[in-house]
């Protein structure tokens, strides 16, 4: 039997394809928004569940944005969003997640209405959650009594004098069991793609986050070795190993080539390797072609023996026996299943 290569990029640069895989049931995911409310927290967290949506041949999670006394509300932005439907028409036993969107300007005050209804969805088993400063009317509703919760820096002392049962976290985002929260805009991103996590998986909150962060870093690379190439921990050699890589996909270079250009020995490269990304050089460079080929399967229409030669194979079926391997699909069975599933 051919062994079977071990993934450090099976889940990057692709829409998320499990054809086989069962979908976990439907979540119906809630947004409160309070008047002039960060745009760019919400945005972050909804990016999260629509794309988890689009990388998935069936819906995932159900967004509702909800307000209360008007068909829209006004963000921090100046700009008013429509909402399907009050907090008071909100169904909290039709619901899964209930996610308070603070901001900058939003009020840390008490709404009676709001408490009430906070507490029916904690008595149902909602999901509870707030972004920015959100959490704080959890808090005041004693619904985070006993949890941690993360906090803008702006408010934390507030909340530690107010709230002394609650654990007022210094981290950017917390889930602690049914509550969820995040210190500010730029984390609604991070904490929702934890929830994903939970409930799918890290492959596929990996495969997400590869669509979605890209471009957190100074200079955009290929998001096939995103997570690899943007450590800035990694010894010079081993970087300058992987540019070589990247750049000579159609015509691989040998490991001892690579060592050579980059002043090392082989051995001291393949040490490199299995020490900072637990893989040979080779694995890593073969993984490396394969996700490229995928990649052209996905956006070209070049034929598969086109893909295979723009990759490095000399033989087509090596390249079919390659891709199989760590795909667990025929190239032409994923071109196939990916155009099927792509809106």
């Amino acid at each position: 039997m051919a062994p079977r290569f071990e993934s450090l990029l099976k889940n990057k640069n692709r829409a998320y394809i499990e054809p086989d895989v069962p979908l976990p049931q439907v979540k119906r995911v809630a947004f409160f928004l309070l008047e002039h409310f960060s745009m760019m927290a919400l945005t972050g967290a909804v990016d999260a569940l629509v794309t988890a949506n689009l990388m998935r041949p069936a819906m995932l999670y159900k967004v509702l944005i909800v307000g209360t006394g008007g068909e829209t509300v006004l963000s921090d932005l100046s700009i008013d969003i429509p909402v399907n439907c009050q907090l008071s028409q909100l169904d909290e036993h039709e619901l899964d997640m209930l996610i308070l969107c603070g901001g900058y300007r939003v009020k840390p005050r008490a709404d009676p209405a709001m408490r009430a209804k906070l507490k029916t969805a904690s008595n149902a088993g909602v999901m509870l959650g707030g972004l920015w400063n959100g959490a704080y009317f959890l808090a005041e509703a004693g619904l985070l009594d006993g949890y941690e919760c993360a906090f803008h820096p702006d408010g934390r002392a507030m909340m530690r004098e107010d709230f002394p049962e609650v654990r007022i976290s210094n981290h950017s985002y917390v889930l602690d069991r049914n509550r969820i929260s995040c210190a500010g805009a730029s984390s609604s991103l991070d904490m929702m793609l934890a929830v994903v996590r939970n409930d799918c998986g890290k492959p596929f909150a990996n495969a997400i986050e590869e669509v979605l962060s890209c471009d957190k870093m100074t200079e955009v690379i290929d998001v096939s070795v995103l997570s690899v190439d943007n450590n800035p921990t990694l010894p010079q050699p081993l970087k300058s190993a992987l540019e070589l890589m990247h750049s000579n996909i159609d015509e691989p270079l040998s490991i001892s080539e690579i060592a050579h250009c980059v002043g090392i020995s082989r051995r001291q490269l393949e040490r490199l390797f299995c020490l900072h990304l637990d893989a040979s050089p080779s694995r890593y460079y073969l993984e490396l072609r394969l996700t490229y080929a995928r990649q052209l399967l996905q956006q070209t229409n070049k034929p598969i023996a086109e893909v295979a030669v723009a990759t490095g194979f000399v033989s087509i079926s090596h390249f079919r026996r390659c891709f199989q391997q760590l795909f667990d699909v025929s190239p032409g069975r994923f071109r196939k299943d990916f155009y099927h599933q792509t809106p």
